[in-house]
């Protein structure tokens, strides 16, 4: 292993030298990012990564996210029809759960970049993810372990219900290592400083998210009708084998992989840098950039190094070479930290604000998997008394509503704002992620004026309620929700692995998930606090079922605080100093790419 690093340290330095030296690379021959192959060699760019690569880490999100949607679109249905809970408990049982798996994959990302590797992560958790689905499927199909099936059942057996929800979370334990953990494993696949690679990574979240939208819309359909027509048990047994199927290509394509092995705590580098500062607090800052300590370019084997920024400037005395006597490979890095170091420290620091205001937008999200999904069940669903759509799979229209999306804005809106801009991704990632937010804003008013109509139709006849009215009626809704994913989901999937430090990418997979999972516990937060205050001075507006209840009012104040929120967001992100990495043969600080669009990341 010692002669392997020692290897790949020659190769990098030799790349260096000869760029300095005015002479061509081969770099189409190897890929020298800091990856490997499956034999712990330096990849061969030929038969490693890329799309050969990244087509095989697609399929098994596809098919994971099949499985996941299959449960998560049918949970709060699930959890009224079949475990008895009321609409308020339920909604927030699957906010609950959501939010938990949405927030898991700070810890799997973690444990990801730092101990375990991407790969291993992936295989270790998708096995807890089976183990999940199992015991979920025993739930069904075990006769001492089934729900009640009486027509009258207005307690679930206990035992059922310990183990429903037992198997729920080890799915959500199983999706805290895999999502982040494949995700970033799919765009460790291509090499930044390769102008073609580059160029394909920018298309891989579009086509990362197309598997995702199609695993869902498979989902939401094929598996719910299942659910609705033969039984939950049945769909159990399809999710438990999809999944045996996704693990099994998983290890299929590990011979075209590239691997990134695990540095250690991607944290402590971060405290370092904070600590240094504070300890050098008194000491004047330089007056140029290059004076700041930076290693040579040839002597970096692992990562990239940052331009200088101006912000956080407090940050750089990390930097400041106080002892110049002792070499620099024996000073303690709680004292001296590089200028990438402290960079990457700004970098995280400039993601807050972006992640707290892209917060309502999760709680927009939060209402297509519960309100929306009981909003169905309330409407028309049969089609020439033959056929009955499941309430669930009326999200279809939002997955639908993002492949339409994300392959109009890959194939024709991105190559034709790119002309225009010169902007290697067409449009600014916060730009995108903006776009997205103004959507979800159509998106609850539209959900306000909808619930509002069904909720007059049901007034007029307390019998049929508003069976009358067709489920279509959500679509426009389902629709823009899924415009608004294929831009803000997407974009922030593409800020969070391309903004935070390239040895933290799983975590920054995480933090892009934890907006979704933070987003459906201020969504039950929210449902509280609305029902505890609107209890007091009159009527709560959460019934015990959607006609005694006024979720037009809900969505409202969903629309107001998005659209407030707005506001704040343009003005954050016209302020925002995206990360700007050195040129390959730059060894001093100021001489950095600022005119790349694709390496600014602007």
């Amino acid at each position: 292993m010692e002669m392997e690093e020692r290897s790949r340290e020659q190769v990098l330095r030799r790349q260096v030298d000869i760029d300095e030296g005015g002479k061509a690379v081969d770099m189409e021959k190897w890929v020298c990012d800091s990856s490997v192959d499956y034999k712990g060699k330096i990849p061969l760019r030929a038969t490693t990564g890329a799309w050969k690569a990244a087509l095989f880490i697609i399929a098994i999100e596809f098919s994971e996210r099949l499985s996941y949607f299959g449960i998560a679109t049918s949970l709060i249905i699930y959890l009224t029809k079949v475990i008895h809970q009321d609409i308020k408990t339920a909604a927030k049982s699957t906010n609950y759960w959501t939010g938990v798996t949405t927030l898991m994959p700070l810890f799997g990302g973690f444990l990801a970049d730092a101990y375990l590797g991407r790969f291993s992560t992936v295989i270790h958790s998708a096995i807890i993810y089976l183990m999940g689905l199992i015991l979920m499927t025993m739930s069904r199909l075990i006769p001492s372990l089934k729900p009640c099936t009486a027509e009258v059942c207005q307690k679930p057996r206990q035992i059922h219900e310990v183990i429903f929800f037992m198997a729920i979370y080890l799915i959500s334990i199983g999706t805290g290592g895999h999502k982040p953990s494949l995700e970033s494993f799919g765009a460790d696949q291509f090499d930044d400083d390769h102008a073609e690679e580059r160029k394909q990574k920018m298309s891989y979240f579009n086509w990362w998210t197309t598997g995702l939208c199609a695993g869902l819309l498979t989902g939401v359909t094929v598996i719910v009708y299942v659910q609705d027509h033969v039984g939950w048990g049945t769909a159990d047994v399809i999710l438990t084998t999809i999944m045996v199927v996704s693990l099994m290509i998983c290890l299929i394509g590990r011979p075209f992989y590239r691997y990134r092995k695990p540095v250690g705590s991607p944290l402590t580098p971060l405290v370092q840098v904070l600590i240094a500062a504070i300890a050098k607090r008194k000491l004047a800052p330089p007056p140029i950039a290059t004076e700041l300590y930076e290693i040579p370019k040839s002597q970096q084997t692992h990562g990239r190094l940052l331009c200088h920024t101006n912000k956080f400037k407090f940050l750089d005395k990390a930097a400041i070479l106080e002892d110049k006597e002792t070499p620099l490979e024996k000073q303690s890095p709680w004292r001296l930290a590089t200028v990438t170091k402290v960079e990457e420290m700004k970098l995280i620091l400039n993601m807050i604000p972006i992640w707290v205001l892209a917060l309502p937008y999760g709680i927009c999200v939060a209402q297509t998997t519960t309100f929306f999904i009981k909003q169905g069940t309330m409407l028309n669903r049969e089609f020439n008394h033959h056929f009955t759509l499941p309430a669930a799979s009326t999200f279809s229209i939002t997955a639908i509503g993002i492949i339409i999306c994300v392959t109009i804005y890959d194939k024709i809106l991105e190559p034709l704002v790119r002309k225009s801009t010169r902007n290697e991704r067409g449009i600014k990632i916060l730009q995108r992620i903006g776009i997205g937010i103004i959507f979800s804003v159509m998106t609850m008013s539209i959900a306000a004026l909808v619930e509002r109509k069904r909720l007059n139709i049901a007034e007029k006849d307390p019998v049929k309620g508003s069976l009358s009215m067709s489920v279509f009626w959500l679509a426009p809704q389902f629709l823009l929700i899924g415009i608004g994913d294929a831009f803000t989901l997407v974009g922030l999937q593409e800020y969070f692995y391309d903004q935070v430090p390239d040895s933290m990418r799983s975590l920054g997979i995480a933090l892009y998930l934890s907006v979704l999972g933070a987003g459906n516990f201020l969504s039950s937060l929210l449902i509280t606090i609305v029902d505890h205050v609107t209890a007091k001075t009159g009527k709560s507006w959460f019934g015990k079922d959607l006609n005694s209840s006024r979720l037009d009012y809900f969505y409202w104040l969903i629309a107001a605080l998005t659209a407030g929120n707005f506001c704040l967001y343009v003005f954050v992100a016209r302020r925002y100093s995206y990360k700007t990495v050195q040129a390959r043969a730059t060894v001093a600080v100021a001489n950095c790419y600022q005119g790349d669009p694709a390496e600014s990341m602007a």
